[in-house]
């Protein structure tokens, strides 16, 4: 496998994130699916994924790599949230798409549900 720059970490992690979002509320959520995805849609957007990069307590090559996807130039900018969730979005992305590629299975998941369990703290 051929090493992957941060923007394609992103890529990878955007779709691991999404898909781990998606399936988490159609197992858990008794709502009609327009709800789902709004659901859906506010969990995956820049402004909660660069909340969650917030609160998560990286180690040293975690940091490393949110920096570098922090730092990188997308050709494109998000068209629902500002510069600055956008590059912490990315860098979180690029942090799930990291644990994915590097098949650190657990981590992935304890990020993954810590995002879920922000959510369901926040609807309490």
């Amino acid at each position: 496998m051929k090493d992957l720059n941060s923007l394609e970490l992103a890529f990878i992690g955007d779709s691991i994130h999404t898909c781990f979002v998606r399936n988490w509320a159609v197992q858990n959520i008794n709502k009609p699916i327009n709800e789902l995805h709004l659901l859906c849609a506010r969990l995956c957007s820049a402004s909660w994924q660069a909340k969650i990069l917030n609160i998560l307590e990286l180690n040293d090559i975690e940091k490393e790599i949110a920096r570098r996807a922090r730092n990188a130039k997308p050709k494109h900018h998000a068209k629902n949230a500002d510069a600055v969730d956008y590059k912490k979005a990315t860098a979180f992305e690029a942090v799930i798409g990291y644990l994915y590629v590097t098949n650190q299975t657990e981590r992935l998941n304890y990020i993954l549900n810590h995002s879920l369990t922000l959510e369901v703290n926040n609807a309490n």
